[in-house]
């Protein structure tokens, strides 16, 4: 439960001397300065002796020292004409938070804000402060526990509150909020009487900070901003610091704290209870710095103990509040624009009636019958979807459910990593969209995940209850289960085929990149993976639909096809599909390295002798299981058998029999076109691999539809609504990566040593456009424009010798990129 908010007076006798976590420092109020009730050069004293207690570098994530690097002297802002934005003639409602909030984050602290004027509610959470452990006691029927108090649940971290008086409604006029793709800042503008106002909140991912900066012109800055715990925390405050703190510690040991501390200039700035004041100030930059003693080290039980996170969020703060507010906006602007700018998005012109809605009507025009196209904000949405891959996944941990963006302690799912095809989604678009340095979180889970994986698979998958265990009676390397938390646990069914998925994607962000020391680290997850399922796998005879002769196959043991059907089918169509690539990537990873040769061929013996899918003779589809009768529901929201399609390359259009993708055609077809967002992400993708450009973009639009009584379809603030029942629906992240993914898959597509141009561009993108910036398997980026539904060009970089055929409009090419690595390909 949220405290109210408490008394000017409450725990705030807590001194330097009393508080344990505080080190011996110089007292801040000993150099005061004019008018403030922190100085400058007190905070850079507080900051250096701060930054003195945090020099070992093993230590998690939080305890890294404050940004050192020299910073810039003011902020190069793209200027609002020319900035990617989503903007709001209104404030959130606190109530509608996920619908309508706005989002920042660093990649481990995230936040929403609802930019009220006069009382702006700011949800903040840090991505690893889980509960839960292990989890690792099988229940009777030989599965995972899957609830909060075995498993673990994410959750909120604080609730923050900005309070500033006269600032009403009907005191405000001009009022405009935005959240600036191009910048990294969540922004709000109005004024009240002859005085401007303009407040900045962002996620410095330099100073691992949360920054709220109000200035004004005209004015003066006066209010208040109270930090309130989510757990029935303890406040307390220094008035001459201008801090207010809590720290305490879960069921299960993990060590957390937050820290609010402000820095005004002119006026006074305070502090009192669970809130920092200031009074009459020109600027005001409210600093909030929070964390916990995670540590992704399995052989530390995933903590450090050693760690206290309220002393490292005291040092992270102090050495924010110590530089100018201009200066650590830039240096966070500089940050995001480096990743940012590293991809634009150029869908065609809107028309300056749709330039003039804001974004919530915008989206409900583009959702009318018969309504005409809107590439700008199309193209907002695939910028969006890298926002939040920027905001939520660098250096943490990877984006679970729903990123570091929450507004409970129960979420849905317990918010937590689903195998099955959700975490996968979540990644499929770093590589695609100039951000393969934000895939790098997911491949660090991995790695620290899984020595527990194999130490619970070892101890636990042959269970006697286990229904999906190896009738072999074998057993060697690791799997894990549908959904996992932080502390290599695991929740709710085993998921064999999980681990071969899991290694899929990780390899792939190898073939983007061609990073060697990736391939490397993640070596000994493909391999154990394999070892798996050569211990795993089981012969069976099966005939020839042609000839009828019979042969011998290599099938996965009793498995589901997620998330329907029998529980207990061999040879399900998803796993041999995903094994047929794991062993494939295996087999190219070991030959790159020069590693286990004698393994790598029986791995390839494996893979020529797996049983693969056909189609029904009784539905015309793709087979799901080994049974000419679908088994299952036929509009699932789930498309497993078609992962050899999207995200595989067994499937294509260029190289498959036609009697195959008529089944996968068929079999995508009786799916439907209506589903949950991830879902009708993964269909576009699965469409625009197929080349229909059409039902792709139509299920594009399907996804950005709105969000209505609980319905699938987008929040205003275009986070990706799940319906839950009538009365609920949760915020569920993938479909606001899938959708992107999907986006760019219908202007290029690439497979190793293949690059097709405009596969699936539909019409409403057809009349002229341009993208730069796209990331090709090979270690290629393309820059593509078009005009009436042909490229007009296109120039590939990548490694000066690299060859790759490019297919476009029916014409292949065989490119090999010359000395400096730059080709330009026209007509």
């Amino acid at each position: 439960m949220i405290p109210p908010h408490t008394s000017a007076g409450h725990s705030s006798g807590h001194s330097d001397s009393s508080d344990p976590s505080r080190p011996s420092v110089p007292s801040p109020s000993s150099d005061p300065s004019p008018g403030t009730g922190t100085s400058r050069r007190a905070l850079l004293r507080t900051a250096a002796a701060l930054g003195a207690a945090f020099t070992l570098s093993s230590l998690p994530q939080f305890s890294r020292p404050a940004y050192a690097a020299d910073r810039p002297p003011s902020p190069a802002l793209v200027p609002g004409e020319e900035a990617v934005a989503l903007w709001y003639g209104t404030p959130g409602d606190e109530s509608s938070i996920m619908e309508q909030g706005l989002p920042v984050g660093n990649g481990r602290l995230g936040a929403l804000t609802t930019q009220n004027a006069s009382h702006d509610a700011l949800y903040l959470a840090d991505v690893t402060l889980w509960s839960g452990g292990a989890n690792d006691t099988l229940g009777p029927d030989g599965q995972f526990p899957y609830e909060p108090d075995t498993f673990g649940s994410f959750g909120q971290l604080a609730r923050l509150y900005l309070d500033i008086p006269g600032h009403t409604a009907s005191a405000v006029s001009d009022y405009r909020r935005t959240l600036d793709l191009s910048n990294g800042l969540a922004v709000t503008t109005y004024t009240v009487g002859t005085a401007s106002y303009r407040r900045e909140v962002y996620a410095s991912h330099p100073d691992d900070v949360l920054v709220i900066r109000l200035t004004q012109t005209g004015g003066s800055c006066t209010g208040e901003l109270s930090l309130a715990g989510t757990r029935d925390e303890e406040t307390s405050a220094d008035a001459g610091a201008a801090e207010t703190w809590f720290t305490a510690a879960l069921a299960n040991g993990l060590g957390y704290a937050a820290l609010l501390k402000a820095v005004g200039a002119g006026g006074t700035v305070s502090a009192s209870g669970n809130r920092v004041t200031f009074e009459d100030c020109s600027e005001v930059n409210l600093v909030v710095s929070a964390g916990t003693n995670y540590a992704p080290d399995a052989s530390a039980g995933f903590k450090d103990a050693s760690l206290d996170p309220l002393r490292v969020a005291r040092a992270k703060a102090a050495s924010a509040a110590a530089t100018p507010g201009r200066r650590l906006l830039a240096t966070h602007v500089a940050d995001h624009q480096r990743l940012q700018q590293a991809m634009s998005v150029d869908l065609g012109p809107s028309t300056d009636e749709q330039r003039g809605m804001d974004t919530a009507a915008r989206l409900a025009a583009a959702a009318g019958t018969d309504a005409a196209p809107d590439p700008e904000l199309e193209a907002a949405y695939l910028q969006f979807g890298r926002y939040l891959m920027i905001c939520g996944s660098r250096d943490s941990l990877p984006v679970n459910l729903q990123g570091p963006w929450i507004d409970r302690n129960d979420p849905a799912w317990m918010s937590d990593y689903h195998s099955d095809i959700n975490v996968q989604m979540n990644y499929w678009l770093p590589d695609r969209a100039g951000l393969s340095a934000c895939f790098d979180a997911f491949t660090d889970y991995c790695l620290a995940q899984q020595p527990v994986w194999e130490k619970t698979t070892q101890k636990h998958f042959q269970d006697p209850r286990n229904t999906f265990r190896n009738t072999s009676e074998k057993l060697a390397g690791w799997t894990l289960a549908f959904s996992t938390n932080i502390f290599g646990g695991n929740g709710w069914r085993w998921h064999p085929a999980g681990n071969a998925w899991l290694c899929n994607s990780l390899y792939e962000h190898y073939q983007y990149t061609g990073d060697t020391k990736h391939l490397e680290k993640i070596y000994p997850l493909l391999k154990g993976a394999c070892e798996f399922w050569e211990a795993r796998l089981v012969e069976v005879t099966v005939a020839d639909p042609g000839t009828g002769r019979e042969r011998r196959v290599l099938v996965d043991d009793h498995d589901w096809s997620p998330e329907h059907g029998p529980q207990n089918a061999r040879g399900i169509t998803y796993a041999q599909e995903l094994l047929w690539q794991l062993f494939g990537n295996y087999g190219a990873a070991a030959d790159e390295l020069g590693r286990d040769a004698a393994f790598a061929r029986t791995v390839a013996g494996l893979r020529s002798r797996l049983h693969l899918p056909g189609v029904s003779s009784t539905t015309g589809w793709l087979k799901e299981w080994m049974s000419e009768e679908n088994l299952g529901e036929k509009e699932h929201r789930h498309l497993s058998p078609l992962v050899g399609l999207f995200p595989g390359d067994r499937i294509t259009v260029e190289d498959s029999p036609a009697e195959l993708l008529d089944g996968v055609r068929k079999l995508l077809t009786a799916r439907g076109m209506e589903s949950y967002g991830w879902a009708c992400a993964w269909r576009a993708m699965c469409w625009a691999r197929l080349g229909d450009a059409e039902k792709a973009y139509r299920l594009v639009r399907t996804v950005m539809r709105p969000s209505v009584d609980h319905g699938n379809g987008s929040g205003i603030n275009m986070f990706d609504m799940y319906r839950l029942s009538g009365s609920a629906s949760v915020f569920q992240i993938d479909a606001n990566f899938g959708t992107p993914v999907a986006m760019i898959e219908m202007l290029a597509q690439s497979r190793p040593g293949h690059v097709e141009l405009l596969p699936a561009l539909p019409d409403a993108w057809a009349e002229a456009g341009r993208v730069t910036g796209i990331g090709l398997r090979g270690g290629l980026r393309l820059d593509l424009a078009w005009a009436r539904g042909a490229f007009t060009e296109a120039t590939l970089h990548g490694a000066a010798g690299a060859r790759v055929t490019v297919v476009a409009e029916g014409r292949r090419r065989e490119v090999t990129l010359p000395d400096g690595g730059v080709v330009t390909l026209r007509p």
